[in-house]
């Protein structure tokens, strides 16, 4: 069963840029969209990103676009998430999920399957 695994969270200024990782363990995300959500404590989980399995088809929440960008590299089985200048806000632990279901693409929280750990991003003002 695969298990999506992410890296790459930390401690950041606003207005600096991290990237995040989702790498495959244990299989592969062949066919998956793959999401990337985010909560904050005290709040629910929210959509911040997902891509299709061909990397033709990418969404944003709102709130991120223009300075979030999602990428995928499917011979490493690797999904990127770009995130520049930062803000306060953006401050959660990011977690990164797997659908086989086009629904995914609208961040449909409930069609992901597999999710992972998560990473902490922390940005200071």
């Amino acid at each position: 069963q695969v298990q999506p695994v992410e890296s790459g969270g930390g401690l950041v200024q606003a207005g600096g840029s991290l990237r995040l990782s989702c790498a495959a363990s244990g299989g592969t995300f062949s066919r998956n969209i793959v999401g990337w959500f985010r909560q904050a404590p005290g709040k629910a989980r929210e959509f911040v990103s997902a891509i299709s399995w061909g990397a033709d088809t990418t969404t944003y929440a709102d709130s991120v676009k223009g300075r979030f960008t999602i990428s995928r590299d499917n011979a490493k089985d690797t999904v990127y998430l770009y995130m520049n200048n930062l803000k306060s806000e953006d401050t959660a632990v990011y977690s990164c999920a797997l659908t086989p279901s086009w629904k995914g693409l609208q961040g449909a929280v409930n069609e992901y399957k597999y999710w992972g750990q998560g990473t902490q991003v922390t940005v200071s003002s």
